[in-house]
């Protein structure tokens, strides 16, 4: 049972559109489905480390990373400012590729989808908390065993579930961006932009709402 829940969890998280997914979804309009989908697995493993550090107690060490907050969305901030521009720049750049061109981008590989949503991991730490939040449930409702390997199965569960979305997603968006017209191209990509700075600005806010919280 706690493989299902496991599974439903991660598949429902992975579903809102925030950075992770914006990012990942430029990497396949940009590159191509293997692109998109690597970001994707990525995604989905962290996830599941993130669960499965929570799950065997180093959430008590998590917490002490309050004090860093403000540096880290800071940091957070940038990245999604980075890439939000460099992500209106393909907005205005932006053409669809010619069959022997494609073939040609599809036989370079590039680690950045791989790299960029590790950074974006790393400095987002409402996943850190997001994490925790399940990890405490999972606890609390007996879906895990303090014995036994039910917490690597249970995170093992949580980033499956996410693979499965990613994959559906970025299977989709692969298939059928072909056939938009370029000028879609540049307000889909327009608009990505317009929501990583939007994400950018509320990392920015939140500090000061948190400050005056406090």
């Amino acid at each position: 049972m706690h493989l299902v829940i496991g599974f439903i969890i991660g598949f429902v998280a992975a579903i809102p559109l925030g950075p992770v997914t914006v990012f990942i979804l430029s990497q396949v309009f940009k590159r191509d489905f293997l692109h998109g989908f690597m970001g994707g697995i990525t995604a989905a493993f962290l996830d599941g480390i993130y669960c499965f550090i929570a799950l065997v107690g180093i959430s008590q060490i998590t917490f002490g990373l309050n004090k860093y907050l403000p540096f880290i969305k800071v940091l957070a901030a940038i990245l999604l400012i980075v890439l939000g521009i460099r992500t209106w720049k393909m907005s205005r750049q932006y053409k669809e590729p010619q069959l022997g061109e494609e073939s040609e981008a599809i036989a370079r590989f590039s680690p950045r989808p791989i790299l960029g949503v590790i950074l974006l991991y790393v400095s987002n730490p409402g996943l850190y908390f997001f994490w925790l939040a399940v990890a405490s449930s999972a606890t609390s409702h007996f879906w895990v065993s303090e014995i036994g390997m039910t917490h690597l199965l249970f995170a093992g569960s949580c980033g499956l579930g996410g693979l499965i979305w990613y994959f559906i997603l970025i299977r989709y968006v692969a298939k059928y961006h072909h056939q938009f017209e370029p000028k879609t191209f540049h307000r889909i990509f327009f608009v990505l932009a317009l929501m990583l700075f939007a994400f950018s600005a509320y990392t920015i806010a939140s500090i000061f709402i948190k400050i005056k919280l406090l």
